[in-house]
């Protein structure tokens, strides 16, 4: 298994959104856009996710070929990205925007499926792979941080444009895996989705990425209202991802011993409390650090044990649309929806009232999760 390009990929991918995450929403407000425009902007890459990843899914399966669909994207992602150094209106963003994610988000999900394929019946090793996408979000946002205080909010740009050239450069080092082959008699993806437990899951997926809307698009603007700098705004966005690569060290024995339903449940417990420290105690740093510390819970165990529950829900040629479902219900649907709602609401009931429906948002995600969503679907 060729771990370290495997890693590599996962580096550079997440020090693109180690950009677009903290620093973008900023770079819109300094173009003098209001919060419901940048609600809306910020919801277009969550958006583009409701349908990208299910078109490349499908191309995937059926090709067998990921890996040329993971370079084809990241290429494209990098070529469309040059746009935004001369387009500053928001209909021009907003296209050049579903433009370079439409390809951007095509990557992820193939990718995911390129590295469960190497793992094979190790899939448990898959935190170990993937927390080399928190250093490289964290090495981003901190570095970023200093340099957008010392030059601005357009210091994003360059730095974005450089590592998704890098993302596809280390695009071109993998191969696709052998190929394994299916089983003849599987069942329709349609019978899958039927099954109570994968639509429980799927909801549950969509309500904990819904939740996470306003922290997404508005987390920064909300730190730099309150008079934190940007480099102090960096150190708090690189300090839940630093949480997040210490909980994949763990992880593979969590799910192990608790079960991959179990870690999911706490998960959505611990982003409930995340919202509410946040939206309630902003004016306290020693909260809002221990907040941040939970990331590990919102989205490391989140997103291990959800992986987990995808390999097992969605089998053999099935494995590239229920990574690309995973990913277009919950990072998209639920994202965007969570991120238009929260810019449209944000200067009407402020910043408290906006994080505190992010609680009750992630406690439903937690009841349909204890009610109806299993480890295996032959439960």
């Amino acid at each position: 298994m060729p771990y370290w390009r495997l890693s590599g990929f996962y580096f550079f991918y997440f020090a693109a959104l180690g950009v677009l995450v903290p620093y973008w929403g900023l770079y819109l407000k300094s173009l003098e856009f209001n919060a419901v425009a940048i609600g809306q902007l910020m919801a277009i890459p969550m958006a583009t996710k409701i349908v990208a990843p299910f078109v490349w899914g499908w191309l995937g399966d059926h090709l067998g070929r990921r890996m040329v669909i993971v370079r084809f994207g990241a290429l494209l992602t990098t070529l469309v990205f040059v746009a935004v150094f001369w387009f500053q209106g928001f209909w021009q963003l907003a296209l050049v925007m579903i433009l370079f994610s439409f390809f951007w988000n095509a990557v992820l999900p193939q990718f995911e499926a390129v590295v469960l394929c190497y793992l094979g019946e190790r899939v448990s090793r898959y935190a170990q792979i993937r927390l080399w996408g928190s250093v490289g979000f964290i090495v981003t946002v901190v570095v970023l941080g200093v340099a957008v205080d010392l030059y601005g909010p357009v210091a994003v740009l360059p730095v974005l444009l450089a590592i998704y050239g890098l993302l596809w450069g280390a695009s071109l080092l993998i191969a696709d895996p052998a190929s394994r082959p299916h089983p003849v008699d599987q069942p329709s993806i349609l019978s899958v989705l039927r099954n109570p437990a994968v639509v429980a899951f799927l909801a549950t997926c969509f309500l904990l990425q819904a939740g996470h809307g306003a922290y997404y698009g508005f987390y920064s603007i909300y730190m730099e209202s309150l008079g934190y700098s940007k480099t102090l705004i960096g150190q708090l966005w690189a300090l839940g991802v630093v949480a997040e690569v210490a909980v994949f060290l763990v992880v593979p024995r969590l799910l192990l011993r608790l079960g991959a339903r179990n870690v999911l449940m706490a998960s959505l417990l611990l982003a409930a409390l995340r919202w509410f420290l946040i939206g309630n105690f902003a004016d306290s740093l020693i909260l809002l650090f221990f907040a941040q510390t939970l990331h590990a819970a919102t989205f490391g165990t989140f997103h291990a044990s959800a992986i987990h529950l995808v390999h097992h829900y969605f089998t053999g040629r099935h494995q590239g649309r229920g990574q690309a479902l995973y990913s277009s219900l919950s990072f998209g649907l639920g994202g965007a929806l969570g991120t238009v709602v929260s810019g449209a609401l944000w200067e009407h009931i402020g910043p408290a009232v906006v994080f505190n429906l992010s609680v009750a948002v992630s406690l439903l995600g937690l009841i349909i999760a204890w009610r109806w969503v299993v480890n295996d679907l032959n439960q």
